[in-house]
């Protein structure tokens, strides 16, 4: 397992290695052990799992705020996702800035995104399945969402007419909102 470092502090692309041959495929998606030599101590303590069926569905910006804040590892294994964070520490030299990877049953990347980060991603494809740890229960009165068009953070999601919840649809801008981290 490779644990590659990004232009955001804390945030990182894990590409599994994956072990083939004439019957398919073997992965190891998640290792603590590993997570731990790379100076990484997260306990999770659930597994979501989301299906989307049309390309252009957009699910974001999504967070919980402290004390509930969730760190995600997350991965796409059906279909390809632009899969994106947003830094909302505002102490953080990085401060609103964000960074998208595509995510996808192919290529097997995952993105870690730490407390403190808003998240979204946008399919690329049809019938896709997204699924991620967090290392905190959901918890209804703490989540939040940031509209996915927020001029002031500005993600490039290359895509005019997203198909879009009316949680995410009515998402304050990031100025509006009550997010601090």
């Amino acid at each position: 397992m490779e644990i590659v470092k990004t232009v955001i502090d804390d945030v990182f692309i894990i590409q599994p290695k994956v072990f083939g041959d004439h019957r398919g495929w073997f992965t190891e998606v998640y290792s603590k052990v590993n997570f731990e030599k790379h100076g990484i101590h997260i306990d999770f303590v659930q597994d979501n799992h989301s299906f989307s069926a049309q390309k252009g569905t957009l699910r974001g910006l999504h967070l919980q705020l402290n004390p509930k804040a969730q760190t995600k590892l997350v991965r796409c294994t059906k279909g390809r996702i632009l899969d994106v964070a947003v830094d909302l520490r505002s102490e953080s030299p990085t401060f609103k800035k964000w960074l998208s990877v595509e995510l996808s049953d192919d290529n097997r990347k995952q993105l870690l995104i730490p407390k403190g980060f808003a998240h979204g991603f946008l399919t690329l494809t049809d019938d896709v399945e997204v699924q991620y740890k967090v290392d905190e229960y959901y918890a209804p009165e703490f989540d939040r969402s940031i509209h996915f068009n927020d001029p002031d953070i500005g993600v490039n999601w290359n895509c005019t007419d997203p198909i879009l919840s009316q949680k995410d649809l009515n998402a304050p801008f990031l100025l509006n909102s009550d997010i601090i981290f």
